[in-house]
């Protein structure tokens, strides 16, 4: 469990709504007045330590939990209508024998994960699509590294002089054969 960690300002408010007005916020400290008001409550809300309910302020069960005081209503056992039928429907579930699965369905569910888009990874990168192409024996060619990636060839350029032969200290070498475009590769 972690513990929030408040200011005495912010301490001071929660403690006295929890105290004095069944957790909602109608005292400041003198101190604080006006926009340091306002800096305090935002403070508050961004933690998800109060909660807005039409114009007032009210003490959030984290502000509790931030306070160390018990959340008001936890132990009692009001249980509405909605909750009520939830958990029938949770306890039907749960009884409820497993079912075979489908193969035609699992085939349908690989195929379509099949098409989603992968994360970017190390290995997926734009970066990483060049250096394999570079490797070939064949080389690559400005052209076909812009193809391939989107660039325009300033960015290939570019990306030789900085990022390879900076940053990875790679030997990228070219040859231009005759009446043919220049082919690079890492040597």
């Amino acid at each position: 469990m972690t513990t929030t960690k408040l200011t005495p300002a912010q301490h001071a408010i929660l403690a006295h709504a929890v105290e004095h007005t069944s957790g909602k916020i109608e005292w400041f400290p003198d101190n604080i007045k006006g926009g340091a008001r306002k800096k305090v409550l935002d403070g508050l809300f961004n933690r998800a330590l109060i909660t807005t309910e039409g114009t007032d302020w009210f003490v959030a069960a984290e502000g509790y939990d931030a306070l160390g005081v018990a959340r008001p209503g936890l132990n009692k056992k009001r249980v509405g209508q909605f909750e009520a039928n939830l958990d029938r429907i949770i306890a039907n579930a749960e009884a409820a024998p497993a079912t075979a699965s489908d193969p035609e369905l699992e085939a349908a569910v690989t195929a379509a994960e099949a098409t989603w888009v992968k994360p970017r990874t190390r290995e997926n990168s734009k970066q990483a699509e060049v250096i394999r192409m570079l490797q070939r024996p064949e080389g690559a060619t400005i052209g076909q590294i812009c193809t391939a990636t989107g660039w325009q060839a300033h960015t290939v350029r570019g990306t030789f002089a900085g990022a390879f032969k900076k940053k990875l200290g790679l030997n990228i070498v070219s040859d231009k054969p005759q009446g043919g475009e220049r082919i690079y590769r890492i040597a």
